[in-house]
């Protein structure tokens, strides 16, 4: 397959309220989205780091100019069997997974335009539908998070996960559990705590939470391995696995026992799978993250997720969680309350709305074969 054009497009997207985590208060998310054409094929895919390198040492801003300057010049009209060539030729590349995964995207969304599939089956999925979970932001007030867990309970929801900052978590935690004796629950820490924290930790195991995700640092795979040895919770990685590689070493030292899996943060689709496929042959488990992504990229995600090893539910939202105004049509939906449905049409079914794209560009550039 070869790329004939790409047309990068950053975006930033206001929340219909701000997101508040260990990182801080949001009211935009910052992506990229990428329109690719090939012998008369286009789709459009998304890379999503944030406005400012806060999740990772990425951001929409360096993502562009990667794309734009060194990645999509050094694919641009070549030729390539399959995914894993364009990975292996990005490799003299350092880091930078969100850039890479939105060129993985293009090559994996194209194949499934021309060769008529749904992507999920061509990832080798087989499911038509999983549950996802509900997620709530460091609220103002333990009773207004309250009635929003009761809000998601009365859905269906079959997990709930809140975001935790220091000062403002075993209140909650406790609160939380107190209120709702059997729900199925996890926090996510966004690696604000260290391992001083660890009587915290230990306090947290009274209240049989699912998992405690990325509570150390970002860059840590040795210390939430001496994390998860003295504590009972399951350490969940997030931000720690950028590669295949981090996923290997992770498993092996025993630094958790589940990992959430991002495509942007991992690289794209192909690490994602390899990642997947690790998980199931090491008995961890994984699900399937999310970074805000517009319906462009979540649709990626629903297809990633039918995947038999994402057990635990999925952070993906509809259209309406975050957004005034989406850039895709139709709008993500959940059925039956808490189910997102895989794709019956070639790639995900979720067509941009270039309209409502240009509303939300922030810049844009075109990069086209000159041979």
């Amino acid at each position: 397959m070869r790329l004939d054009r790409l047309k990068i497009v950053q975006v930033s997207l206001p929340l219909i309220r701000p997101w508040r985590t260990a990182y801080g208060d949001h009211g935009t998310v910052g992506g990229v989205l990428v329109n690719a054409c090939s012998e008369g094929d286009d789709v459009w895919v998304e890379s999503t780091p944030f406005d400012h390198p806060i999740f990772c040492p990425e951001s929409s801003t360096s993502v562009f100019f990667n794309l734009r300057d060194i990645f999509g010049p050094h694919v641009i009209g070549k030729n390539f069997d399959n995914t894993a060539s364009v990975i292996n030729h990005l490799s003299s590349f350092r880091g930078n997974p969100f850039a890479k995964a939105a060129i993985d995207h293009c090559f994996w969304a194209l194949e499934s335009v021309k060769q008529h599939k749904p992507l999920h089956k061509l990832l080798g999925a087989e499911r038509h539908k999983v549950p996802v979970g509900a997620d709530f932001e460091v609220m103002d007030s333990i009773d207004d998070l309250l009635a929003h867990i009761a809000q998601a309970i009365d859905i269906g929801f079959p997990r709930v996960k809140l975001k935790v900052r220091p000062g403002n978590d075993t209140e909650v935690i406790r609160a939380v559990r107190k209120a709702f004796p059997d729900l199925v629950f996890h926090v996510d820490c966004n690696g604000g705590y260290s391992l001083d924290s660890l009587s915290t930790f230990k306090e947290w195991d009274r209240y049989a939470m699912a998992m405690v995700e990325q509570p150390l640092h970002h860059n840590d795979i040795l210390e939430h391995a001496q994390l998860q040895a003295q504590i009972e919770t399951p350490v969940c990685l997030d931000e720690s696995v950028k590669s295949v590689r981090d996923a290997e070493l992770a498993v092996r030292n025993k630094a958790c026992k589940v990992i959430n899996i991002k495509p942007g943060r991992v690289g794209g689709l192909t690490a994602s799978k390899a990642i997947h496929d690790l998980c199931a042959d090491e008995g961890v488990t994984c699900w399937v993250g999310s970074m805000l992504e517009s319906g462009v990229g979540a649709g990626i995600l629903i297809e990633l997720a039918m995947l038999p090893n994402f057990t635990y539910p999925a952070d993906i939202f509809p259209s309406t969680r975050f957004y005034h105004q989406d850039l895709v049509s139709p709008q993500i939906e959940l059925q039956d309350g808490f189910y997102v449905k895989a794709s019956t049409q070639p790639f995900t079914g979720y067509v941009p709305n270039e309209d409502q794209i240009a509303q939300q560009t922030v810049r844009s550039a075109e990069i086209t074969d000159q041979s």
